[in-house]
């Protein structure tokens, strides 16, 4: 029974399979799906955050210090995704080195990463949106603007908005994978005009006197500071899902991994310069610290384009995470560990079952959940995750399952980098709050309750 457990998923007669998934996606496509992914709420949500309660000016270093950490995972993802082209992130990775229970626990921790994220997002996103609506002098009873426990408002029982934002996105990606990747460039583009704007407008406002003190919290605020930061960069890995559907997978994931990471890495150390050097640090303590600032330097107008910006990045953020969630389902489900019919696939090549069950989960999880207590279980997910896939490396160039596939990409520096990057990971878990440990506990033991009583039994490997 124990070395059951650990069978491992034999991904070169995987690879020899005919493909269900249809190839549409090009390099600047897949770059495209990162930056609309990684760029989305957490631009215009946590650099305040970080800078009023961790970092101070030295927030900038905070997202080197998470962009660091994620480049040496984004490496890792890059090799597997090159080597092993299918659908199903770290979760197949998993499968293939490490054998299926580990990979059932990275699957379930990553499907708490995209359903919390998705709905972390749909909240913002209905907070934004409210606000539009009451500058026509429209509101929403109080019962229907929040879930039960929100901050700020005792009187919410369900986000209407966020219920249905979720779904109407659900809806698009049911129309195929062509269609929303025409709107999510569109809104990327959209998204950068006003981040560019936004940091036009602050730098003709920095003073050198707002970034003394430098580091008011010390340095071990850039440590803490950097795991609140790691939930902006979470996302890349998300791309990863979409092997199966990536034209010339071999050459395309890692430029469109890596290179989607470095543009946000970028983009966040120059909003968070603007934003800090514009405004004291101190002020910044609040929910929309980007449209804030530009309303504190009198720039009324721009904070109203903030806001739909803000918007905007926020919906391509919920398309592509309610994508990669369809596809570990259909993933997991075509290996058997869940139910088969959630794998399977429409006219327009799309996985319908697993789409559908995704996205109302995500509806209700950001209707009727306190998302500011479980948040940080996203970052949990994740880096758990990331530091299976860095260490999983040395496992794909040695194991026999895997060590004679065709690396495309290498790691460099190898075996030194891989574990490096579990050892960044490591870190940052280690800086969660206990009770995002508890939660995950919690997600875990379910997760593993689900699996001894069904998966272990039907799936693919234990029927052979």
């Amino acid at each position: 029974m124990f070395k059951s457990l650990f069978r491992r998923k034999d991904v070169k007669a995987a690879l020899l399979e005919k493909p269900t998934l249809e190839r549409t996606i090009g390099p600047m496509g897949l770059i495209i799906m990162g930056i609309g992914v990684i760029v989305g709420a957490g631009i215009f949500i946590t650099p305040g955050i970080i800078a009023a309660n961790y970092a101070g000016p030295g927030v900038i270093f905070t997202y080197l210090l998470a962009a660091l950490v994620c480049a040496g995972a984004a490496f890792c993802y890059s090799e597997f995704s090159s080597s092993i082209p299918l659908a199903g992130s770290a979760y197949t990775y998993a499968y293939s080195t490490f054998g299926e229970l580990i990979a059932w626990f990275v699957g379930w921790a990553l499907l708490s990463e995209y359903m919390f994220t998705g709905a972390t997002v749909a909240v913002s996103w209905s907070a934004y949106f409210r606000s539009l609506l009451e500058g026509f002098g429209l509101k929403l009873p109080v019962a229907l603007q929040s879930a039960p426990g929100t901050p700020g408002n005792p009187g919410g029982r369900f986000d209407l908005i966020a219920f249905i934002v979720v779904l109407l996105i659900t809806f698009l990606l049911l129309q195929g994978l062509n269609e929303s990747v025409r709107l999510n460039t569109i809104m990327v583009i959209v998204k950068l005009i006003v981040i560019f704007l936004f940091v036009a407008i602050a730098l003709f406002y920095v003073k050198p006197s707002h970034f003394k003190p430098f580091l008011p919290f010390g340095i071990g605020g850039i440590g803490k500071g950097a795991s609140v930061a790691f939930f902006a960069f979470v996302g890349f890995d998300i791309i990863s899902t979409a092997s199966e559907e990536v034209k010339n997978p071999k050459r395309t994931m890692p430029i469109g991994i890596i290179s989607s990471l470095l543009i946000c890495s970028f983009l966040y150390a120059l909003v968070s310069f603007a934003l800090v050097g514009a405004v004291k640090y101190t002020k910044l303590n609040v929910a929309d610290p980007v449209a804030y600032a530009l309303k504190y330097l009198n720039q009324n107008w721009a904070a109203g384009i903030i806001s739909l910006g803000a918007i905007m990045g926020m919906t391509t953020v919920m398309i592509v995470v309610i994508y990669g969630g369809t596809r570990l389902i259909y993933s997991i489900s075509r290996d058997g560990l869940l139910p088969k019919n959630l794998h399977q696939i429409n006219k327009k090549h799309v996985p319908t079952t697993s789409t559908i069950l995704f996205g109302l989960v995500s509806a209700f999880a950001s209707a009727i959940l306190p998302i500011d207590k479980i948040a940080e279980l996203v970052n949990v997910g994740t880096l758990n995750a990331f530091a299976i896939t860095s260490i999983g490396v040395i496992a794909l160039r040695k194991s026999k399952n895997t060590r004679d596939l065709d690396h495309a990409f290498q790691v460099p520096f190898f075996p030194i980098f891989p574990i490096v990057s579990f050892l960044a990971c490591v870190y940052l878990l280690a800086n969660l709050q206990l009770f995002t440990w508890e939660i995950f506990g919690v997600w875990s033991t379910i997760g593993l309750i689900l699996y001894f009583a069904y998966g272990r039994r039907k799936s693919n490997l234990a029927l052979e």
